[in-house]
């Protein structure tokens, strides 16, 4: 059985379709994100003004996965470097190429956009998705820190 699906830019109607997975994403990640910063993160990715983007895999008209992404600047490179914030699929299209194909529209984005590095971060426990990430991305070898306020 052949799986299609269509990769495309997210539209300002794709909320209602949008929220269940984002809400999955904070889920399997084990955070607690406010209303008003889901709102507020929702409203930038439609705002010419902010560098952050988001692109959604579509089968039958459901959406069944996304991508976040935004661009920064980087003290070793001139052009802004694109971070992969956020990825996620629907369980039910999971290993069907959904996360491999919203990948691949970030690093073709990317490149589009003169960014030149695409890089991201998972949990290293994330064996699962550490598969699919080793096959189209080189292992840094960086550890994160960091501190919250």
């Amino acid at each position: 059985m052949s799986v299609t699906f269509q990769i495309r830019s997210a539209q300002p109607a794709d909320f209602e379709q949008w929220l269940p997975l984002w809400e999955g994403y904070n889920s399997f990640y084990e955070r607690t994100v406010p209303a008003e910063v889901t709102r507020i993160t929702w409203g930038r990715f439609f705002d010419a003004y902010e560098p952050m983007h988001a692109v959604v895999a579509e089968r039958d008209g459901k959406l069944v996965g996304l991508v976040h992404y935004l661009y920064h600047r980087n003290t070793a490179m001139l052009a802004p470097v694109c971070y992969l914030q956020d990825l996620f699929t629907a369980a039910e299209t999971r290993g069907q190429g959904v996360g491999r194909a919203l990948i691949e529209a970030v690093y073709e984005r990317a490149q589009a956009a003169g960014s030149p590095r695409v890089y991201w971060m998972t949990q290293e426990g994330n064996a699962t998705a550490r598969r699919l990430y080793d096959d189209v991305a080189e292992y840094s070898g960086f550890i994160q820190y960091r501190r919250q306020f």
